[in-house]
């Protein structure tokens, strides 16, 4: 049996998407920037995209720049938020950010901008009055993601952008985790900035969006220059049809979202369940409640967790020990490091991220394998207890 549990690194093509994506790889084939009927063709699927990314996001269509993805997106605010293009200014965000913030943040802090990096609780939340008390007069941006992409928590966003509008300092929330799975309405939340990535949420891979609220947009100095595209924000050949995916995928999981992500969670909570019936030393990470309804982060005590990974690969199964982009890294989550955990319980982490399409059938074969696997495991570790085994 194949098993996808690691929907937070990535979630499959929805058909409907694809089926709306097929005609601009070939008889729709104009660059949208022409004023031939070609391009105008492309140029109005941008547009509808551009809509529907609006539509679900409460914000205005010329607000939304596409861009290649969530990296991209992050890249452009931290880079281009004025005035750090010209070496100033002081930038707030957290020690558990992907790495999509966090190195950015290091380039920039070689390069004479200074960081601070709030703390963190054991569940992962970062505390308002932090962030406030870190604001100095030359603050040029708060930068706190919407919701963990290894634990799943979700950050108090609303507060944070109170506190960021008070002080008169721009707030951008990396959202790449959150949107098509909780609501996010970026007028009703105060959001100044916000990225977002069409693969996690049944899209193509390779486009996304930054949302960039009309006051700020002067701010932005765009990350690639070379030509007028999207309102001079961000130069290069449209990629009409990761674009017309991002903008009907955004369509349908925003209109399907409590339903399915209801659902997402049922499943998941029964997995929890089964596995805490099934294997001793267990451990949750993040909240207990404020978490996305697809993310299922455990520590299995005594093991590593990426012996757990290859032995459920191994029967099909895939999941994470974190971050897909930091795979292949043999150190722990900085992200449960960051939360207090030691390092031994940190490297037992094990990620299992559920999404759309999913199945109960699929859940009671994982949690059918998985105490064996966690069994034969700790018999072979050298972390395992003496006399743990009674036999």
């Amino acid at each position: 049996m194949r098993v996808y549990f690691d929907n937070n690194a990535t979630t499959p093509l929805n058909r409907e998407v694809l089926d709306e994506m097929l005609p601009y790889f070939c008889e729709k084939c104009g660059n949208a920037m022409s004023i031939h009927e070609f391009g105008k063709e492309t140029s109005d699927a941008i547009e509808l995209a551009r809509k529907r990314v609006a539509t679900a996001l409460d914000c205005e269509p010329e607000e939304v720049i596409f861009t290649s993805g969530g990296s991209e997106s992050n890249n452009t605010v931290l880079k281009g938020i004025d005035p750090i293009p010209d070496g100033k200014g002081h930038i707030i965000s957290s020690t558990i950010e992907h790495p999509a913030v966090i190195e950015p943040c290091q380039y920039l802090s070689k390069h004479g901008i200074d960081i601070t990096y709030i703390r963190v609780d054991k569940f992962g939340l970062v505390s308002p009055d932090d962030i406030k008390r870190a604001i100095r007069p030359d603050t040029s941006l708060i930068s706190i993601m919407f919701a963990n992409n290894e634990v799943g928590t979700i950050e108090p966003i609303e507060d944070i952008a109170k506190i960021a509008k008070e002080a008169g300092v721009p707030f951008h929330t990396d959202a790449v985790q959150a949107v098509g799975k909780i609501p996010v309405s970026v007028s009703k939340m105060g959001i100044d900035m916000l990225s977002l990535s069409a693969h996690k949420f049944n899209g193509p891979k390779g486009v996304g969006a930054l949302i960039v609220r009309k006051p700020l947009k002067r701010k932005i100095t765009p990350l690639i220059h070379g030509g007028g595209h999207e309102g001079g924000k961000r130069a290069s050949t449209h990629n009409v049809p990761g674009i017309v995916g991002l903008g009907k995928a955004i369509e349908l999981a925003t209109a399907n979202r409590e339903e399915e992500m209801s659902q997402v969670k049922r499943l998941r909570d029964i997995l929890h369940k089964k596995i805490a019936e099934t294997v001793p030393d267990i451990e949750l990470f993040g909240h207990p409640e404020k978490r996305l309804p697809t993310t299922l982060d455990i520590a299995f005590h005594y093991v590593e967790g990426e012996s757990i990974q290859l032995q459920l690969s191994l029967r099909g199964v895939a999941v994470s020990t974190g971050s897909a982009c930091a795979s292949g890294k043999l150190e722990p989550s900085h992200v449960l490091i960051e939360m207090g955990y030691p390092h031994e319980i940190a490297q037992g982490a094990v990620r299992f991220s559920l999404g759309r399409g999913n199945t109960e059938e699929e859940v009671n074969y994982v949690a059918s394998v998985l105490p064996e696997i966690i069994e034969n495991l700790r018999r072979m570790s050298v972390l395992t207890p003496k006399n743990y085994f009674k036999d």
